[in-house]
C-alpha cells in the first residue's frame, strides 16, 4: 500500500488521463493499476473529476447564435443569386445587416475571449503537469540511486559477516592442536613470497590463509596451484588467485590424508596435471 500511495502522489496518473505519457510510461501506469486496486480507483476518480470540471466550465452559446451563423452564410449566397433587387429591399437589408454584424461581432469577441481563457488554462495545466513529470523523473532517479546504495550496503554487510566468520574460523584453527600450520617460504624465483596452509591430518582438510599470503599478483591467464608432496609425489590440491583486493579470508582446498610438504606453482588458468617445477613459487615442509 505504501508503494501505491507514493506512486499516486507523483502526479503521473493525471498525465496518464490527459494522454501526455509515452507508450512505455502508459504501460507502466497500466501495470501498476492492475497490480494495485487503489491506483485503478484513483485513475477512475481523476477521469470523473476532469469530466465534471469540463462540464462545469463549458461555455453555452448564446440564444439564436446558430441562426445568426446560418444567416451570415446564406445572405451572401442570396445576394449573389439575386443581384437585381428593388431599392426598398436594399434599404431594408441595409438596416438589418449592420445590426446582425454588430451582434455577431460581439458574440464572436466573447467566444474569442473564452477561447483565449481556455487556451491559457490549458497551457498552465500542461506546464504544471510537465513540471510534475520532471519532478517524477528526478524522484525516480533518486529512488534508483537509493536502491543502488541499499544494494551496496547489503553487499558490504554480507561481506563483513563472511569476513567475521572466516576470522573466527582462523582463530579457532590456530588454537586447535589437531590442525597443523605449515608456512611456505619463497623460492629462488620469488624470494619474497610466503603463505600459510592449515592441514587437519585426521579430517584431511586443507585451508589456505588469505590474510597471510604474499604472492606476486597473477594475471588473467594464470593461477596458483597448491600441491601436497605425498610419498615423494605431487598431489593436486586445487587452484586459487592471489588477489590484492578484498576476498575470502580462508580458502578451502582439496583434501589430503598424508603429506610431507606443500608447494605452490604458477600454472595456466584451471591448473595442470603435474607441477611446472621451474615455476615453483613457494614451498614448506610439515613438522612432525
Amino acid at each position: 500500500m505504501e508503494e501505491a500511495k507514493a506512486y499516486i502522489e507523483t502526479g503521473i496518473l493525471e498525465l496518464y488521463v490527459l494522454g501526455h505519457l509515452n507508450a512505455q510510461e502508459q504501460n507502466e501506469v497500466e501495470g501498476m493499476a492492475a497490480k494495485y486496486p487503489a491506483i485503478k480507483d484513483e485513475i477512475t476518480a481523476i477521469e470523473i473529476a476532469m469530466e465534471q470540471y469540463a462540464m462545469k466550465h463549458a461555455i453555452e452559446p448564446s440564444k439564436g447564435l446558430d441562426k445568426q451563423i446560418f444567416e451570415k452564410i446564406i445572405v451572401p449566397v442570396q445576394e449573389t443569386a439575386a443581384p437585381k433587387e428593388t431599392a426598398s429591399t436594399l434599404n431594408h437589408e441595409a438596416k438589418i445587416i449592420p445590426l446582425q454584424a454588430d451582434h455577431s461581432a460581439s458574440t464572436i469577441r466573447t467566444l474569442r475571449y473564452s477561447l483565449v481563457a481556455c487556451v491559457g488554462l490549458l497551457v498552465v495545466s500542461v506546464a504544471a503537469l510537465y513540471a510534475t513529470h520532471d519532478k517524477l523523473t528526478i524522484a525516480n532517479q533518486q529512488i534508483i540511486a537509493m536502491n543502488v546504495d541499499k544494494e551496496k550496503f547489503a553487499s558490504t554487510v554480507s561481506f563483513m559477516k563472511d569476513e567475521n566468520k572466516d576470522l573466527q574460523e582462523i582463530a579457532a584453527i590456530s588454537s586447535d592442536p589437531t590442525w597443523t600450520a605449515v608456512k611456505l617460504a619463497g623460492t629462488k624465483i620469488s624470494p619474497q613470497a610466503n603463505m600459510m596452509v592449515y592441514w587437519h591430518r585426521k579430517g584431511q582438510h586443507v585451508m589456505v590463509d588469505n590474510t597471510k599470503m604474499a604472492l606476486p599478483q597473477n594475471d588473467a591467464e594464470h593461477q596458483y596451484q597448491l600441491w601436497a608432496i605425498v610419498a615423494g609425489k605431487p598431489v593436486d590440491l586445487g587452484v586459487f588467485d592471489a588477489k590484492s583486493g578484498p576476498g575470502k579470508l580462508l580458502l578451502t582446498m582439496k583434501e589430503v590424508g598424508n603429506a610431507q610438504a606443500f608447494a605452490v606453482t604458477l600454472e595456466k588458468r584451471g591448473g595442470s596435471p603435474s607441477p611446472t617445477m621451474e615455476k615453483m613459487i613457494a614451498m614448506g615442509g610439515v613438522s612432525i
